[in-house]
């Protein structure tokens, strides 16, 4: 340090508070102390400033699969404004959904210099009760059903199944089938309530689940699986991904997507809108999830309070070509 400021022609303690991102600095002062760090290639000794100012300035988050979009999503939103508040992110996956694995992941996070954790848990492992967030540490949980005792920051799930069903219902389809995602995924439990109350509220009749697991390949089965049922003309899928692959199924079967069946979809990904009919589907602001999950913990880290409950990132339905009037029935 005293080498940047003899460099750089300014006091050790400039040197400090520009090192710490202290606001009180003049940009020119910033810049020649910042360039003088780079010419010397000098780095704030993390551990040193933590001592210092009680803070690591690092985010630990834990999840299960970066193989999961919404995951993955999730994850870029919390980076870009842990980056944007200036905190890194320190990454703990979790290789397989047991208790055991949670508890190891958890478990790791005493070791590691963090200020917050951020858990994006969409499984039901959450709520095992040998598994416990370190005591002490600030959490928020992305996608799950721990509002009782922890900050939740989630999707309004609810809101956008019901949007699809009656959007569906709303063109004239009799009812409305469903592609469900995993039994242990909240996010596809809530959806399929919705579809469900949606319809029974409606007098409609409710039918049998077809359940995929995220995947395309996953919704290429329910496809082949619907075209042995003549009746439907309607399907609202738990995400893109299998709306896709059942997209397909249906194609090879000879049904057109909207003209015999329209499909909607959830999670509004980049693609949706260049698949083939372009795609209906409810719109998830994944990165107002991650920015929320930050916003909250790092509210944690600075006031010191804690106050469990839901936050929800409100959804909407984008309407595309995929969706249209049923079929006339002679």
């Amino acid at each position: 340090m005293a080498d940047v400021a003899k460099l750089a022609g300014v006091s050790s303690q400039t040197v400090s508070r520009v090192s710490n991102g202290h606001p009180g600095v003049i940009p020119a002062t910033r810049e020649l102390v910042q360039a003088a760090m780079r010419e010397l290639g000098y780095r704030p000794n993390s551990a040193a400033r933590a001592l210092k100012w009680g803070s690591f300035h690092t985010i630990g988050v834990i999840l299960f699969s970066l193989a999961n979009v919404g995951n993955s999503k999730t994850l870029e939103g919390i980076a870009a404004e842990a980056t944007a508040r200036g905190y890194g992110i320190t990454l703990i996956p979790v290789a397989m959904p047991t208790e055991a694995a949670v508890i190891g992941a958890f478990g790791r996070l005493e070791e590691l210099a963090v200020d917050a954790v951020i858990v994006i848990m969409e499984i039901h492992l959450l709520d095992a009760a040998t598994v416990g967030l370190p005591p002490g540490a600030p959490v928020v949980v992305a996608d799950s059903n721990a509002g009782d005792r922890y900050p939740v920051v989630d999707t309004d799930q609810s809101t956008g199944g019901r949007l699809a069903v009656e959007h569906l219902l709303s063109l004239g389809h009799e009812t409305v089938w469903h592609v469900a995602g995993p039994e242990e995924s909240f996010a596809s439990e809530r959806r399929l309530a919705a579809w469900r109350e949606a319809l029974a509220e409606a007098g409609r009749p409710v039918p049998e689940i077809l359940r995929g697991d995220w995947s395309a390949e996953s919704g290429y089965a329910a496809g082949q699986r619907l075209l042995q049922e003549d009746s439907v003309t309607a399907v609202f899928v738990a995400n893109d991904q299998m709306a896709l692959g059942l997209m397909n199924a249906l194609h090879e079967g000879g049904r057109r997507v909207p003209e015999d069946v329209s499909v909607v979809g959830f999670d509004d990904l980049p693609d949706s809108a260049a698949y083939l009919p372009p795609l209906t589907t409810v719109h998830q602001d994944f990165a107002e999830v991650g920015r929320l999950c930050v916003a909250n913990a790092l509210d944690q880290v600075e006031n010191g309070i804690s106050e469990p409950g839901v936050t929800l990132v409100p959804t909407r339905l984008v309407v595309r070509k995929s969706t249209a009037a049923p079929p006339r029935r002679d």
